[in-house]
This record gives structure tokens, C-alpha cells and sequence, in this order.
């Protein structure tokens, strides 16, 4: 399958994700939010919890951006007719290799066999 063709199948598959992880963020945005300091309302180890919590949420936002970002230049390297082009050599990237994930920018060889 040329890298043109693959474009076509993939397309739906990143944009897919890509709402998928928009509605991922919205929908955690509460749990990022700071944490409550007042001690009256909240114990101290309920205080703990909540900012590990928060932490948490934010190390996956933070994830979730960057694969965001990953997807938006696969959507740019489609649009640009650059998609299934290795970054480094220019050769075709392998299907099997995009279905793993699409956002990859390097074929194995260059990528050092990772």
C-alpha cells in the first residue's frame, strides 16, 4: 500500500483518537484543579490523597497532550502529503509499522531498530 492510500486509512483512526483525548481532558479537568488547603473541611491525609490525586491527573493530562500533539502533525503530515514518509530517509514508513501507530515519523533502520 503506498503512503497516499495509507493517508486515507488512518485519517479516521487519528481524528478518532484525537476527539477521544479532547474529550478525555475536558471531562478531567475537575481533578487537575488546585486542591483545597482549608483544614476545617478536609483532614489532613483526605488533603494528601486529593493532591496525589491531582498530581496524577495532571502527569496524564500532561501524557494526553503530548500525544495530542503527535496526532495534530500526523493530521498535518496527511494534509501536507508527507504522511508514510520516513523523516530521516524519505523512504516509505512499513504499514505494519504505521498500524502500530500512525504517528510514528521514522521507519525501523532509522529509528535505530526500535
Amino acid at each position: 500500500m503506498e503512503p497516499e492510500e495509507m493517508a486515507g486509512v488512518f485519517r479516521p483512526r487519528l481524528e478518532t483518537e484525537l476527539a477521544d483525548l479532547r474529550s478525555d481532558s475536558e471531562d478531567t479537568a475537575e481533578a487537575r484543579k488546585p486542591v483545597e488547603l482549608d483544614q476545617q473541611s478536609v483532614g489532613r491525609l483526605s488533603r494528601m490523597d486529593a493532591m496525589q490525586n491531582q498530581a496524577m491527573a495532571n502527569a496524564l493530562d500532561a501524557r494526553r497532550h503530548a500525544r495530542i500533539s503527535a496526532i495534530e502533525a500526523a493530521l498535518a503530515r496527511i494534509e501536507e502529503g508527507e504522511f508514510g514518509y520516513c523523516d530521516s530517509c524519505g523512504e516509505p514508513i512499513p504499514l505494519r509499522r504505521l498500524e502500530l501507530d500512525p504517528t510514528f515519523t521514522q521507519c525501523v533502520s532509522c529509528r535505530g531498530g526500535k
